[in-house]
């Protein structure tokens, strides 16, 4: 799972390109009052240099990352020009230092490497680095940004932020109201930047206050232990945001099993059985806060250009950017089927 975090996220806020703003020029203008532009090609769909890329990631045991392998193998095969290099996932350090090092032997172009644990890796990106491999870390973060030259992830803080946002709007008019919290492995960071970005949003609602929180474990099974829990200690709530789908199906179970309807759910993810429930609108759950596993196939697309020596078409710059951050959407009925094609298994 993640273990990122990249701040200054506004709720609502719409996404912001960082390409060039170009100025119109008319015909009676002098060329040399036209901006220069940027000389070196933007990668684009057009077949270009071959490229072998090396994928290494975690073992694919929750829907995330599994669809983290399924974005990563279905961008490669795109293009008929890249060729992946994928290993087999491996959630051992020791083992998945070993494949890279592989992959490193094996003189790839490029290598897109999503971390068991980026501080345990970090060593072995240095490594590909210094082998004038270009590395393109993959969410879970090296410990030294020598170790990269690219990060690219999504935003846990933002992610609870978001979260936050759209259950205080929701609860906006209502007193007193209480709202619980299921968040995953409280030992990662991960976890305790969805639950600061949670908590950051709800002082902005005076109104609402968090009543409980349990940790689960990313599993359909802690979920439903978790959040009976909840639901026993609790014998009213107004909302309750879950850190994720994955144990987000367990939780269900829980609610039903308890013939409790009161409140609202928002998941985490982007599950594509959250996103199926959000749809149907016949539970508790309304909606889900992406951390999409789409960032996978960016990668692909950033290590493809690294490998062509191209920057990113729509920045003027001529190199791609040294890190990307992706913006956790609050997916809902009302733009539910443009996000439905992101849900995962």
């Amino acid at each position: 799972m993640p273990e990122t975090s990249r701040r200054g996220l506004l709720f609502g806020a719409a996404a912001v390109s960082t390409g060039a703003l170009l100025t119109a020029c008319t015909s009676n203008e002098p060329k040399s009052a036209q901006p220069a532009g940027n000389s070196q090609p933007a990668a684009d769909d057009k077949p270009g240099k071959p490229v072998t890329i090396g994928f290494a990631g975690p073992q694919a045991d929750h829907g995330w990352l599994n669809a983290i392998n399924v974005n990563a193998k279905s961008r490669a095969e795109k293009y008929s020009e890249v060729t992946l290099e994928i290993t087999e996932g491996s959630n051992d350090t020791a083992a998945q230092i070993g494949q890279v090092k592989t992959l490193i032997n094996k003189k790839v172009d490029v290598l897109v490497i999503l971390p068991a644990d980026g501080k345990a890796l970090t060593q072995v990106g240095l490594e590909a680095m210094r082998a004038g491999i270009p590395v393109v870390n993959l969410d879970r973060i090296f410990a030294s940004p020598q170790a990269y030259r690219c990060w690219v992830g999504g935003d846990n803080y933002g992610m609870g932020l978001n979260a936050g946002h759209y259950i205080g709007e929701q609860l906006k008019g209502k007193a007193n109201a209480k709202v619980v919290e299921l968040a995953g492995i409280d030992n990662l960071e991960l976890t305790k930047q969805r639950s600061q970005g949670f908590a950051d949003a709800l002082k902005n609602y005076p109104n609402i206050k968090l009543v409980a929180r349990q940790a689960a474990e990313f599993t359909v099974e802690s979920g439903q232990a978790k959040m009976a829990q909840l639901l026993q200690a609790q014998k009213q709530i107004d909302a309750l945001w879950n850190h994720d789908d994955d144990q987000g199906v367990g939780a269900l179970r829980a609610i039903q099993q308890a013939g409790r309807d009161e409140f609202i759910m928002v998941g985490g993810a982007g599950a594509k059985s959250a996103m199926d429930a959000i749809k149907a609108d016949n539970s508790v759950i309304k909606a889900t806060v992406l951390y999409p596993p789409t960032m996978a196939a960016s990668a692909i697309d950033l290590a493809r250009a690294l490998g062509q020596s191209k920057g990113v078409s729509g920045l003027s710059e001529m190199e791609i950017p040294t890190s990307l951050t992706l913006y956790s959407a609050v997916v809902t009925k009302d733009n539910i089927d443009q996000y439905l094609p992101t849900g995962f298994n």
